[in-house]
Parts: structure tokens; C-alpha cells; sequence
């Protein structure tokens, strides 16, 4: 056993081939503050929007802003801020813009780029509209963290006939990231559309059993402390990924099976995320074996945890009854197909059978929400196995 993670830990260390590449900014909005720090956020750092390491550089000899961009292969998805959601790069007209891609090796060594507005410089924004489906009430929008001394809003999706039979009892979901999963009105990037995606699968038959869904909000500026319970050093985030998780299982979980029909064995208690939300879920079922049957991680942010996660998987071996369901698109990140083979082969030398880890790799696959949308339903059936 000790060889094999040896060997795993050798593969998550190998670095990147070595591809150099500058993104440069020719113009940005006139109404850029003076002084401003313009950000790359995207896939290479976990859509970090203030990351030292991907801080554009002032050129006063013409104006422009330059990057530098750290070594990689694959794809990278990526879009400029000056620090923060709020400060977006938008269109012409202030509405929200797909993500920039870069393809290392096929693009060209300097990337000549334009932002045309910044969301909260741009004037009217069209508003979104509310998209949850009647059965999604929020349990809480200030839910009480004690472990994490926070609060938070809390979501929770019935299944379609809920209320008409008293008698019946539901297996539970616990996702992450709540403001993308139901309702486009607060989602960042477009939502998940699980209540709509479960609303189907019940009136085509395919989920005849039905399952309670628990979403809960991201922290913003705390996303990446509390879905890592281990500290990147480069970053200079996580570590309150302990409290995170024993939040969930030790205080929420406790409420939800107090106030709502659910079946609140193993079996039938599963968690999932995507991103850095995949991370938490992962460390979850890890520390809780006997909580979590179930585990879904839809493109994983394995790379923000480093060898720890590893380290952490032979000290912590998994039930081998535990169900894992990864997807991820194949050039989603230098890293993020290669790691996530790595966790899933950890998982199989930890006592995992094959039969348990369904392992998907997609070509078309985008470190965004229209993806994870797309691969929840496949997800979901095989974890609750409908």
C-alpha cells in the first residue's frame, strides 16, 4: 500500500510541460479606476479572483496590461476582473460573456486581448429572473455555522409529491455552492437546473424513489478556506474545511432529518460539488465514512489541495461500499484529468472496487455550470442507483 500512494504522489507532483505564453490587455474601459489590479481568474487557479500570481502588469510605455502566464498544457478557461465577482468583464452592452479559452500548444505565444465593460462600471444590468421551481424554499438565509462562527443561506428541493404522502421517507443530497444549483437569479454563471433535472426523471419514471436536495450558499471571500481543509501555501487560503464538513454533518444534517422525511442512514446520504465543492465533498465522505454513501465530483479542484489529499486517503481509507462518480472534460486544465485519475486509482488502492468508481472523461467538458447541469442527471441515477 505504502509503495502505491508513493507512486500516486509521484504522479500528482509531475509538473506541466513548460508552454510560455503572455495575455496581454491592449484597451480596457475608460472608466477602469485609477490604479486598478486586473486579474486573471479562471480554471489554472480555481476562478480565484484576486490571485497574486495572475495580477496583470501596467505597461506605461502603451498603456496596456500584460500576464505572464505560469507554465501549462491543456486548456484554460479564464475571464479578467479587477479582484472580485462583482467586477466582471461583461460585453459592449454590460451583459455577461462566455469564458475565454486558451489551448497551450495550439494558440499563439501572445494573446492580444480586449475588455470592453466591467459589470459594476457598465451601467444598467437587464435583470435575471427567478428560475427555482415551486418545491425549492430557502430553509434559512442566515442558518446558524457554530463551527465556522458564519451564517448562511440554506436551500431545499422536495421532490414532487412530497406532501401528499405523509408516510413516505427520502434519501438526501447535500451539494455546495447553493446560489448556482437552482435559480439563475443568484447563480454567478448560469445554474445547475437540479430541480428542474429532478422534476423530470420523477414524471418520466426514471426516479421513481425521489430525493430531498440540501444546497448550501458558498461563503464568496471564504470559498476557498472553507472547501479545503488544507492550507495552500501559493493561494494563502483553506484550512476550515474540518469545520466546514463537521458543519454539515453535525449540525445541519441533524436539522434536516429533524424537520424533514428523510432516510438519514449511509446509504441513502450523499454529497457533491463541482470545483472546489468537489474538493469538500471528496474530504467529506473521507472524514465521515459513515455518514456519506455517496460522493459525486464534477470537475474536482484536486490540484488546490496538493499531496495532502492523497496522504489523507491512506490514512483515511475509504468504506469500499462508499459509490464515487467523477466527470471532467479532458482539457478542462493542465491538471485536471491527470489529478483526478490520481484520486479515483488512490481510492481503488485504498480498498475502493472498480465497480464503485464511475470515472468519466469528456471531451466537450468546460470547467462551467452548463456542463455539470448537463452530467448532474448521469451522476445522480448512478448515485442513488434509480
Amino acid at each position: 500500500m505504502k509503495k502505491i500512494v508513493s507512486h500516486l504522489l509521484r504522479r500528482l507532483g509531475r509538473r506541466p510541460a513548460r508552454v510560455p505564453v503572455t495575455v496581454r490587455l491592449t484597451r480596457v474601459p475608460a472608466n477602469t479606476p485609477a490604479g486598478a489590479t486586473i486579474y486573471l481568474a479562471g480554471s489554472g487557479n480555481g476562478w480565484t479572483t484576486d490571485d497574486p500570481a495572475y495580477a496583470l502588469s501596467f505597461d506605461p510605455a502603451d498603456g496596456s496590461y500584460y500576464l505572464a502566464l505560469p507554465p501549462g498544457r491543456g486548456t484554460l478557461d479564464f475571464k479578467f476582473c479587477r479582484g472580485s465577482w462583482p467586477t466582471i468583464e461583461t460585453d459592449a452592452d454590460n451583459r455577461a460573456i462566455p469564458n475565454r479559452r486558451y489551448l497551450y500548444g495550439q494558440g499563439p505565444a501572445e494573446l492580444r486581448l480586449e475588455v470592453l465593460n466591467w459589470e459594476d462600471q457598465g451601467g444598467f444590468i437587464p435583470p435575471r429572473q427567478h428560475s427555482a421551481s415551486p418545491n425549492v424554499h430557502i430553509l434559512s438565509p442566515a442558518f446558524a455555522m457554530p463551527q465556522l462562527r458564519r451564517v448562511r443561506r440554506v436551500w431545499v428541493y422536495l421532490p414532487p409529491g412530497y406532501a401528499a404522502d405523509a408516510a413516505r421517507r427520502y434519501p438526501v443530497l447535500y451539494l455546495q455552492d447553493g446560489q448556482n444549483v437552482f435559480d439563475q437569479y443568484t447563480s454567478f454563471a448560469g445554474e445547475w437546473g437540479v430541480d428542474e433535472t429532478l422534476d423530470q426523471l420523477a414524471a418520466s419514471g426514471q426516479d421513481p424513489r425521489g430525493c430531498v436536495v440540501v444546497a448550501v450558499d458558498n461563503a464568496a471571500r471564504h470559498r476557498l478556506d472553507e472547501y479545503s481543509p488544507w492550507h495552500n501555501a501559493r493561494l494563502r487560503r483553506g484550512g476550515e474545511g474540518e469545520q466546514y464538513v463537521d458543519f454539515l454533518v453535525n449540525t445541519l444534517k441533524p436539522f434536516i432529518d429533524h424537520h424533514y422525511r428523510t432516510r438519514p442512514e449511509r446509504a441513502a446520504t450523499y454529497v457533491a460539488g463541482s470545483s472546489m465543492g468537489a474538493l469538500i465533498a471528496t474530504y467529506a465522505a473521507l472524514r465521515y465514512p459513515a455518514v456519506f454513501g455517496g460522493v459525486g465530483a464534477f470537475s474536482p479542484a484536486y490540484w488546490f489541495a496538493g499531496p495532502s489529499l492523497l496522504t489523507y486517503v491512506a490514512q483515511h481509507p475509504p468504506r469500499p461500499d462508499t459509490r464515487w462518480y467523477f466527470a471532467c472534460g479532458t482539457l478542462e486544465s493542465p491538471t485536471m484529468l491527470p489529478l483526478m485519475a490520481t484520486v479515483r486509482d488512490a481510492l481503488q488502492a485504498a480498498g475502493v472496487p472498480a465497480d464503485n468508481l464511475n470515472f468519466n472523461a469528456l471531451p466537450d467538458g468546460q470547467h462551467a455550470e452548463w456542463f455539470w447541469r448537463r452530467e448532474f442527471a448521469a451522476g445522480y441515477e448512478w448515485l442513488v442507483d434509480c
